[in-house]
């Protein structure tokens, strides 16, 4: 079955029949069609992209299975006379990617068509059909998944003291683009000392200096499709909090991907490593959750964070990323883009995690 017609498959249990989606990465899902603006209009026979001049070629090539719609001027002016053409009464509008104002237009869409369509606003039906990836879309991400790994090993042995967190960011992205990378799928995190305890710290000027923690959180984009991965390190030996820290971490992420089963609810696997993480002393300093889908988009579903209730089945592609982050100290975090494969959790991202620079060499 074909994406359009899972996507069909979904109105009936929304009460719709059509919808229209102007998300990137749901538009490039259900019709391959790659460009930054335009509109997707579905109904149970037709699939109509709606592009401005700067897109009618590539839509045409891009998107073989849709009528290529050309349009001028705001959604308000052109949308009521494709949805009443397309014989859509109830027509489904994302309510997750809408701003306010384009949902505005929308609805005076529909009352300019005098209540010819009700516009009902759902959670988009593609994106449960997106957290179960096909073949060619787990090829793009272990390809992704390539390029980081190369990346982070040909940079890991030249991080030296003194060398500053935007300078390392620099290093990986360079590398990343030479080798292949489209656009990175986020901005690269390096954090070092205290910056480390903040999981989301961007890189400073603040030179990296040796006995403190270093996260490095990258990822590479091939074909459209992201990986993510992280790693944490130390110039020099690392003293015993770093070395115990490490460790738990390292011990947490290892028994996710040993333990994390096809059928398993996400909320059980946080939980299961959470449990881990608090028994060793440092439960309320692992407050992010166990990890996320990725794809087209480098957050995505599923959600694997305390009470998700998605399910965790063949094919899915996400990460596994325990955290302790200590404020004042710094923090540790593992992560790897992975697939269920067989039933069990399948390691995409390969880059080693020892954590040790010493002379040059990672030990």
């Amino acid at each position: 079955m074909n994406r359009l017609s899972s996507f069909r498959n979904s109105f009936t249990a929304n009460e719709i029949d059509g919808a229209i989606t102007g998300s990137p990465s749901n538009r490039r899902y259900l019709s391959g069609f790659t460009g930054s603006a335009g509109w997707l209009v579905v109904s149970p026979q037709r699939a109509c992209l709606a592009v401005d001049f700067r897109y009618v070629e590539q839509a045409r090539q891009q998107a073989p299975g849709c009528e290529v719609i050309y349009i001028k001027g705001d959604i308000s002016g052109w949308l009521a006379e494709l949805v009443t053409g397309m014989n859509i009464s109830r027509l489904g509008v994302e309510s997750d990617h809408l701003s306010l104002t384009t949902y505005r237009s929308i609805c005076l869409a529909a009352q300019a068509a005098k209540a010819e369509f009700q516009v009902i606003p759902i959670k988009s039906p593609a994106e449960p059909l997106r957290a179960v990836k096909d073949a060619d879309e787990l090829a793009r991400i272990t390809a992704a998944c390539a390029i980081a790994d190369r990346a982070l090993e040909q940079v890991m042995p030249s991080i030296e003291a003194g060398l500053t967190e935007k300078q390392l960011a620099w290093q990986i992205e360079r590398f990343l683009r030479q080798d292949g990378s489209e656009s990175l799928p986020f901005e690269i995190i390096v954090a070092s000392g205290a910056n480390s305890a903040m999981p989301h710290a961007g890189p400073t000027d603040k030179p990296i200096a040796e006995g403190e923690p270093i996260i490095i959180d990258m990822g590479a984009r091939h074909g459209g499709y992201c990986c993510d991965m992280t790693r944490t390190c130390i110039l020099g030996k690392g003293d015993e909090k770093f070395n115990s820290v490490y460790n738990i971490v390292l011990g947490a992420q290892t028994s996710a991907i040993a333990l994390i089963k096809d059928g398993m609810a996400a909320g059980e696997a946080d939980s299961l490593v959470r449990g881990m993480i608090d028994k060793a002393g440092y439960g309320e300093f692992f407050g992010h959750g166990l990890g996320h889908g990725i794809g087209l988009e480098a957050h995505e579903g599923p959600r694997l964070g305390p009470g998700s209730g998605d399910i965790l089945t063949e094919n899915m592609a996400f990460t596994i990323e325990p955290g302790v982050y200590l404020p004042g100290w710094g923090g540790v975090r593992i992560e790897d883009t992975v697939t269920i494969a067989g039933g069990k959790v399948r390691a995409l991202t390969g880059a080693g995690k020892r954590s040790r620079i010493y002379g040059g060499k990672i030990l």
